[in-house]
């Protein structure tokens, strides 16, 4: 009997396939900060993370044009997978594993359009030991998706970029807990917005790729989603900005002697979102940003 992946809800991948693509990933991130080739990440990793590290390799090649030989390999170790049975596609699967790079765990969310498409990793988020969820999982074993819309969260995964973006720009509500990446974050842009011989407007939007979420056994959810945050930027009149290589890497068109540029900063976020019965705020466990683009206006 044929089993069709776009009807029936069938599992993402198999645990087999799911550690052969963390080890792609390894390779591929390998790769990328060895040689410094832009290139070379769009063949792993794909959305925001995808974003966020082709202008990290970008900057890193505008100061070593020749490579990083020095490069200490990424190692990533007693990897876990939470694989939900889904229909249709995309499909997706999150990874948890511990690195050589910090105490943290590496959360990692891979994502496929199709049976005939390379996995590629769409997040990549760093949690603590305390933070760390336990999924909840179906009599199969397999993790549970939340849909994007219609769920019994208190944002729709399919909502969280929308609504953060409407949060940074007001500060209303309580839909975020308070920390370092919301009303922190926004005191800080208005400070900084202020700052003397600078005018700065950020204007905050959701990223075009879909949020991935899981449910977990409190019946919330982990939900994986992406923002864009421009900023326009305006000197005194007669004065011109000098980018440093990390900026000057991911310029587009010419600096020219303007006055006035737009800077785009990709976010990546994974937040703790509570079932509406239980209440409560949605509570960031990490977010990760570089800016990828810089335009003068």
């Amino acid at each position: 009997m044929t089993v069709h992946g776009e009807r029936e809800k069938i599992p993402a991948t198999s645990k087999a396939e799911a550690g052969k693509v963390l080890k792609q990933f390894v390779a591929g991130y390998n790769k990328a900060n060895t040689t410094l080739d832009p290139a070379v990440n769009a063949t792993y990793e794909t959305g925001a993370l995808h974003d966020i590290d082709e202008a990290i390799t970008k900057g890193g090649r505008q100061v070593s044009p020749n490579g990083n030989p020095d490069w200490d390999p990424l190692e990533l170790r007693d990897a876990r997978f939470a694989i939900p049975k889904q229909a249709g596609w995309p499909k997706f699967f999150v990874a948890d594993t511990l690195s050589n790079r910090n105490n943290g765990h590496w959360f990692l969310a891979f994502t496929r359009n199709g049976p005939s498409e390379k996995w590629k990793a769409a997040y990549l988020l760093l949690l603590d030991e305390d933070e760390v969820p336990e999924f909840a999982t179906d009599a199969d074993g397999y993790a549970k998706p939340v849909p994007a819309k219609g769920s019994d969260l208190t944002v729709d995964p399919g909502r969280l970029a929308k609504a953060y973006a409407k949060y940074l720009k007001t500060g209303e509500g309580s839909t975020f807990a308070p920390g370092p990446d919301t009303d922190r974050w926004r005191a800080q842009r208005e400070a900084a917005a202020k700052r003397p011989g600078q005018h700065t407007e950020t204007v905050d939007e959701p990223y075009k790729a879909p949020a991935m979420a899981l449910r977990t056994k409190d019946g919330g959810a982990l939900a994986f989603f992406a923002t864009y945050h421009f900023q326009h930027r305006t000197l005194p009149a007669g004065h011109t900005f000098s980018l440093k290589p990390a900026l000057e890497a991911v310029r587009k068109g010419p600096l020219k002697k303007a006055n006035k540029m737009t800077f785009t900063t990709v976010s990546e976020q994974v937040v703790k979102v509570p079932a509406k019965d239980a209440g409560g705020s949605v509570v960031f466990l990490d977010r990760q940003g570089r800016t990828t683009e810089a335009k003068a206006d």
